[in-house]
């Protein structure tokens, strides 16, 4: 009996580090199972905040672009009335020449009610004067002449035109001569 219980605790040793064995390979097995997971967790998480932030950068940017639409919705209509801003200048200069007082203040009042809307929407006059050093950004130079003094050399001597903004953009630059 002794041979036999040898051999049948050989055959159980055996049996239990081949039952071992295999418990060990499926741990490992598993671990290599969860550590891919984990990968693939990370993997992913890289994704979703990639993408997050490509969206967050996406509603950044059109709520931008949309605000500055919404500032220069105008510029058409506004760039169309200038020239009527234009003439109503020029009618200015002529009716105050006249002597009849109540057509200055009627066009007076026209002509204000107008300039104070168009500010309202957003209308700035770019302000520029002869004697100002002239810069390129600015202003637009129509022609130069000689200089009726030195110290207007390279300088605004006359603005034929006015320029305007619509808001930090210059959408009508003044046309200006310049001395030489």
């Amino acid at each position: 009996m002794t041979t036999e219980n040898t051999e049948i605790d050989k055959e159980l040793d055996e049996t239990t580090l081949e039952n071992n064995a295999n418990d060990e390979q499926l741990i490992a097995e598993e671990l290599s199972v969860e550590e891919q997971l984990i990968k693939d967790l990370a993997t992913e998480k890289d994704k979703f905040l990639r993408l997050f932030a490509e969206f967050e950068n996406y509603k950044r940017r059109t709520a931008k672009e949309r605000m500055e639409l919404f500032k220069t919705a105008n510029q058409e209509v506004l760039l169309a009335v200038l020239p009527v801003l234009d003439d109503f200048d020029r009618a200015m200069v002529e009716i105050k020449k006249s002597e009849d007082d109540i057509l200055t203040k009627g066009v007076e009042l026209i002509y204000e009610k107008l300039k104070s809307t168009l500010v309202t929407k957003g209308l700035e006059e770019v302000e520029i004067k002869s004697g100002d050093i002239f810069n390129a950004d600015f202003a637009e130079a129509i022609t130069q002449i000689p200089s009726p003094s030195p110290n207007l050399k390279g300088k605004i001597v006359d603005v034929i035109e006015k320029g305007y903004k619509l808001g930090d953009k210059i959408i009508r630059f003044p046309k200006v001569v310049i001395g030489n």
